[in-house]
């Protein structure tokens, strides 16, 4: 799913060479009904990623991605989201046609300046990275890995719908991320297979011309004692949207999560949208430097299931984008 690159590699970019991508505070339980005091709920967040999850594997062309795609279309509608379904054919590595689809949903068209959130909602056709090989060939569940980033936009979604931010906030479900070369065939990419969706979005984009002021990509946002380090790639194109974040959770308690360090440097649907689409934007992903993937044990595995799943996690990441984006003004 993603590629750990040299810094040098990532200057001269990107030359991309595949590798492997690389509790405090209380959970929220109670659903909000005040709309001037609102705050993110982990509970919700995480219903969104079981239901997600209770689709099976959502693999581009399977019965289960149709049905979570409409799902999610009809959960953004009924938070009174502007939706906007992008359909693509996408070509996979092997030649493979995906029937792909970026789901779209926005607030406050009418403002000018604008935040772009995005993740992927796909899921993996292989567990490729599992100690045991007779799994290689079987799709994951991608509770982590796919399902946590979109449950955490749906629950930011939900506030939305609960009390409008001051500026304009595009979600950007995007599809076919995760349909890169599986590590058990022993060729080399030709051409970049990984983030197709946000490849076509960004070389295509719902509106002509569109700009934002930044943009936050979610990815595997939910793990149990997860770490968050600055991401080289975000740091490169978005440096001051990283210390923006950064900050914004160290103020508010989560710097156990968010690691003011350097990480590893990722392939992700971000380098896109900065490379591409000219938008600056940064990746929340987690990142263990001890680790011999650099991601969590569940990565890529038949283990990526709702127990890799942390709220207190949840509540990090959602509450921390909460206070920044009702902070943003027009």
């Amino acid at each position: 799913m993603y590629k750990i690159l040299s810094f040098l590699l990532m200057i001269s970019f990107i030359a991309c060479t595949k590798t492997t991508k690389v509790n405090q505070n209380s959970t929220r339980s109670e659903e909000i009904n005040d709309t001037e005091n609102f705050s993110f709920s982990a509970d919700s967040a995480f219903r969104f990623i079981q239901e997600q999850v209770d689709f099976g594997p959502r693999v581009p062309n399977t019965p289960n991605h149709l049905a979570c795609s409409e799902y999610l279309v009809n959960k953004l509608k009924s938070y009174n989201a502007s939706v906007v379904v992008q359909k693509a054919d996408l070509t996979a590595f092997d030649g493979t046609i995906l029937h792909a689809k970026n789901i779209i949903a926005s607030y406050n068209l009418d403002v000018e300046n604008r935040i772009l959130l995005f993740a992927h909602w796909d899921t993996r056709p292989w567990a490729d990275n599992d100690k045991n090989v007779k799994n290689h060939q079987k799709p994951i569940l991608g509770a982590n890995d796919g399902a946590s980033g979109v449950g955490v936009l749906l629950e930011l979604a939900r506030q939305f719908n609960l009390k409008s931010p001051e500026v304009g906030v595009d979600i950007i479900l995007f599809d076919a991320e995760d349909y890169g070369t599986p590590s058990f065939l022993d060729t080399a990419e030709n051409g970049d297979f990984w983030c197709l969706g946000s490849q076509y979005w960004s070389k295509n984009k719902h509106i002509p011309n569109y700009r934002a002021m930044y943009g936050i990509l979610l990815d595997m946002v939910g793990g149990k004692n997860a770490t968050f380090y600055r991401e080289q790639v975000s740091d490169y194109f978005a440096k001051h949207i990283v210390d923006k974040v950064w900050s914004n959770a160290n103020k508010l308690g989560f710097s156990d999560y968010f690691i003011n360090k350097i990480g590893g440097t990722i392939t992700d649907d971000h380098l896109y949208v900065n490379k591409i689409a000219g938008i600056p934007s940064i990746d929340i992903i987690q990142y263990d430097p001890h680790s011999e993937t650099g991601f969590g044990a569940f990565w890529h595995t038949q283990n990526d299931t709702m127990d890799s799943i942390d709220k207190n996690t949840l509540h990090a990441v959602g509450t921390t984008l909460v206070h920044l984006i009702y902070s943003e003004k027009p």
